[in-house]
């Protein structure tokens, strides 16, 4: 496992420094926790009137209570009870309502609370969610690979199911490969017929690339599949191949060419959390090393961007969200990327919001992984 020491890391990680990240990622979510529904906030926004907490969202909250529980098996404190809030979600589990929060609770589970699993295995019938649900029965990626990530995080339990799900973990492996393109990106969804279809089979997003690179890291080492490194690797090159100068992970990807559609937006969440937690577990699966692409992007959050700013925010502890455009830019920032024309970046804008998720994968990206002075 590669593990970051802050001091031999310096010369790479330049203006972030890891343990502070977390411990401002730690002080920050309980400001977007709702204790009254017991669940963590949609998102924390600023206003007028000041940081304004919107909705609930059970896809976020799973996502949070990883990162809280690696958090403080690596012996950081919270003031969040990670195990009540999951008992909350498995007590309740109407919310599935699709393949991918599935695979996220399965996920969860695995790694905070295996009695979850047993407790949705006697009402769900899981060899059954890719006809059951629209998100897989479509090919949709992301969600394929939150499937595939909880599958294969129940193995790697190694706790004991009445039932073997391999056959389904290869299914859901092969359906998720037959989206990847020739150059290593992954397109949004599987390539259908219509319009759209084929569209969006064909343009995937930065979250469509790393949810896969982090899933077929995990499939392969609970699975012993080779050819699943060997597409993570194909799919990490190529989003590393054009990483942008300032370390920026960009938005959409071109599955068929390998290259950049629109840029922007630009997320924290990718610089600081998904993108380091997908690489991350590819080095563990397969020893290569990806830290200068890591730390390059992490910097960005730091000031190292385009408008020389910092995105953490000490006063609230939270990283804001993105820099972006407006959204006629971004639509022909991708219309000239799919055409091979030239295009330059507009006016960009900062967005003042922070969701939970995003300092929950980041703790779950670098809890354990930082040795402290």
């Amino acid at each position: 496992m590669l593990s970051v020491e802050s001091k031999e890391a310096g010369n790479i990680s330049g203006n972030v420094s890891i343990s502070p990240l977390l411990e401002l990622a730690l002080k920050g979510l309980p400001a977007m926790f709702d204790s009254g529904r017991n669940l963590f906030c949609y998102r924390l926004k600023r206003t007028r009137e000041g940081m304004i907490k919107e909705g609930v969202s059970h896809r976020y909250t799973l996502m949070t209570l990883m990162g809280l529980f690696r958090a403080q098996q690596a012996g950081y404190r919270s003031h969040i009870n990670v195990e009540p809030i999951l008992e909350n979600l498995r007590t309740n589990t109407e919310w599935i309502n699709c393949a991918g929060d599935l695979g996220l609770y399965l996920w969860a589970c695995s790694q905070i609370s295996p009695v979850g699993i047993e407790r949705i295995l006697g009402s769900v019938d899981l060899n059954a969610a890719i006809e059951r649900y629209s998100d897989t029965s479509d090919g949709r990626t992301m969600e394929l690979a939150w499937l595939l990530s909880g599958l294969a995080h129940m193995r790697l339990s190694k706790a004991k199911y009445p039932t073997d799900y391999s056959d389904l973990a290869f299914k859901i492996y092969n359906l998720l490969k037959a989206n990847q393109g020739p150059r290593g990106i992954f397109g949004h969804l599987a390539n259908r017929g219509s319009y759209s279809g084929v569209l969006r089979g064909r343009i995937g997003t930065f979250a469509d690339q790393v949810y896969p690179i982090y899933a077929l890291s995990k499939f392969a080492q609970a699975y012993d599949v080779p050819d699943a490194v060997q597409a993570a690797k194909q799919c990490a090159t190529a989003i590393c191949g054009v990483q942008g100068p300032l370390g920026q992970w960009w938005w959409h990807y071109d599955s068929k060419t390998g290259k950049t559609l629109g840029e922007y937006p630009v997320y924290s969440v990718h610089q600081e959390a998904m993108g380091p937690m997908s690489l991350f577990a590819l080095t563990d699966a397969s020893g290569q090393d990806f830290t200068s692409a890591i730390y390059t992007g992490l910097n960005w959050i730091a000031g190292k961007n385009e408008l020389n700013y910092d995105m953490r925010d000490q006063d609230h502890h939270l990283v804001w969200r993105s820099f972006y455009q407006s959204k006629s830019r971004e639509y022909w920032s991708n219309l000239s990327g799919l055409l091979h024309m030239p295009t330059s970046p507009g006016n960009l804008n900062i967005k003042h919001e922070c969701r939970p998720y995003e300092l929950g994968w980041l703790l779950y990206a670098f809890a354990g992984r930082v040795h402290e002075d």
